[in-house]
């Protein structure tokens, strides 16, 4: 039997702690952040395919949740990696301040959006 190779056995690991939790970002979710972004959160950059990026690494506890997912594009992604996020802008000189207020501001967008009023008990007639 042949031994697993590193990335086996990460790809493993991964599947094991992402059926451990919740992922519930659906496909409109990721499309509305996609749009309300226009780009890359990290460096901007719209001419490039985007990726799903988890804020909160799936290694260090985060899940695919609206509150925890930005698009990202290929090298920020990898550059990225499992780091925490103000850190590794730190390290890339970008703007974790801009950042941050934007992703806290879209976040708070998305959760109006989803909300929906609960609907009345007892149907109100008028006179």
């Amino acid at each position: 039997m042949a031994t697993p190779t590193r990335r086996a056995r990460y790809a493993r690991r991964r599947a094991r702690r992402l059926s451990l939790v919740d992922n519930d970002l659906t496909t409109a979710q990721w499309d509305a952040l996609l749009a309300a972004w226009g780009g890359c959160a990290y460096c901007g950059a719209a001419d490039r395919s985007l990726q799903r990026d988890c804020v909160l690494p799936i290694s260090r506890g985060g899940r695919y949740t609206v509150e925890n997912v930005v698009p990202a594009c290929g090298p920020c992604n990898a550059s990225k990696c499992n780091t925490e996020v103000v850190s590794w802008l730190r390290r890339k000189k970008l703007d974790e301040r801009a950042f941050l207020l934007r992703h806290a501001t879209l976040v708070a967008a998305m959760r109006a959006a989803c909300t929906d009023p609960v609907p009345p008990t007892h149907p109100v007639t008028t006179a």
